[in-house]
């Protein structure tokens, strides 16, 4: 597999960071970053942002939005529809 241009290692960085990317572009992206501090930085600053979002947002869902959605996507799956419900 060829090496990525840094658009093509940007364009995957969320997939990259969820570990959703198949074995060999995630070694691609990897080899691609060990001589490219541009996009070292850009993936670093993407963990460091997730970092901080995961600590501000701990706040558990109340249960009465839980039942709501839960309820919203019950009706959906019913009528199979794929409108917005709210």
């Amino acid at each position: 597999m060829p090496k990525p241009t840094c658009e093509e290692s940007l364009a995957q960085i969320y997939l990259f960071l969820d570990g959703e990317l198949d074995d060999d572009t995630r070694t691609s992206i990897e080899l691609h970053l060990e001589h490219c501090s541009p996009c070292v930085a850009a993936f670093g600053l993407e963990m460091e942002l997730r970092a901080l979002v995961s600590r501000c947002c701990r706040e558990p869902v109340p249960q009465e939005l839980r039942d709501r959605i839960a309820a919203a996507l019950h009706e959906m799956g019913r009528s199979g529809s794929s409108e917005d419900v709210g």
